[in-house]
């Protein structure tokens, strides 16, 4: 139960980089950007064929990153020059990465388990310390033999990803970030400030873009591997971090909604887990288990607010009625 645990929070803190991808694109620019299934894939792939010719893991993670805000650049122009619908521009991208993706794998699936890897290098590191000795001694006095892997990767991730969150605070606290939080919330407004809602919209597409495809690339490397198939439904699993934050820890200041995000994909990984150790229930049962998730994330605030509501008016009433009495 802990291991399984301990690598559902690894996972959900590598995954909530992707999730704060796509709160750019939904919450912020108003975007629905169905790309990331793509350029998740694209990130993993670029990576994964870099790794293999020998290109260092962390040079490898950026050229992945820059691949994926390449990709996010071009769904923004056919929906900004190429007057493409928002929606529909996303999924003409997603579908034309899926062969752009085969053709930078050159198969549907690339090894790296024989590759060094940025997670390897983190865990040559924390050996080398002496440090992952230490903790595993001390899980000693619990009962316990050792992690699923490292302190290394949980640790450096966490960091990584509160980083992130912080540039991207800051950078939506900047004039420019002013300015795409005004192209969601009102466009024509933004527009006639003399602001370049286009140029905006395609840099804030594809710096989400670039968050899912760093996502991907470490994603590729934790499991060994890039798959052509691996960015299915990946949107829906950044909706449903996204939505479960939300619900959770509130959205009052951007602070606040980035940390929700983080805490969200964290949630989910933990509430998938959980429920795949329930015995009817499959691994290809994920893709139910996180559609349930989203519509229950939806559907509860929606029947709380109402609840509360309903009592609202029904105290109100009686306090009109007692005053009518008196």
């Amino acid at each position: 139960m802990f291991i399984s645990m301990f690598g559902a929070v690894e996972s959900g803190v590598i995954y909530a980089i992707m999730a704060l991808g796509v709160y750019l694109t939904f919450r912020v620019l108003d975007f629905p950007d169905l790309t990331v299934d793509g350029s998740f894939v694209t990130g993993a792939s670029v990576a994964a064929l870099s790794i293999v010719n020998g290109v260092p893991p962390i040079l490898a993670t950026l050229f992945a990153l820059l691949a994926g805000f390449l990709a996010g650049c071009i769904t923004g122009l056919l929906h900004t020059k190429g007057k493409v619908n928002a929606l529909l521009s996303g999924i003409l991208m997603m579908t034309a990465l899926y062969s752009i993706n085969l053709r930078i794998l050159g198969q549907p699936t690339l090894s790296m388990l024989h590759e060094t890897t940025i997670f390897k290098q983190l865990g040559s590191f924390w050996s080398v310390t002496g440090i992952d000795n230490a903790l595993n001694s001390l899980l000693g006095v619990f009962g316990l033999d050792r992690f699923p892997s490292t302190w290394a990767i949980l640790i450096i991730m966490a960091v990584v990803t509160v980083i992130i969150k912080l540039v991207t605070d800051y950078y939506l606290k900047t004039e420019v970030g002013l300015a795409l939080r005004a192209i969601g919330d009102n466009k024509r407004m933004i527009r006639s400030f003399s602001a370049n809602t286009d140029n905006l919209t395609i840099v804030g597409v594809g710096l989400s873009n670039g968050l899912v495809a760093l996502s991907g690339a470490l994603i590729g490397q934790l499991g060994g591997f890039a798959d052509v198939n691996m960015g299915i439904g990946m949107i829906v699993i950044g909706l449903a971090s996204v939505i479960i934050g939300e619900a959770l820890f509130g959205t009052k200041t951007i602070a606040r909604a980035t940390l929700a995000v983080i805490g969200g994909a964290i949630i989910y990984r933990i509430i998938v887990t959980l429920a795949l150790r329930v015995d009817f229930l499959e691994t290809g049962d994920m893709k139910f288990i996180t559609a349930t998730i989203v519509i229950i994330a939806l559907v509860a605030p929606k029947i709380l607010h109402m609840q509360k509501e309903k009592k609202r008016r029904i105290q109100k009433r009686k306090q009109l009625g007692g005053d009518t009495h008196a």
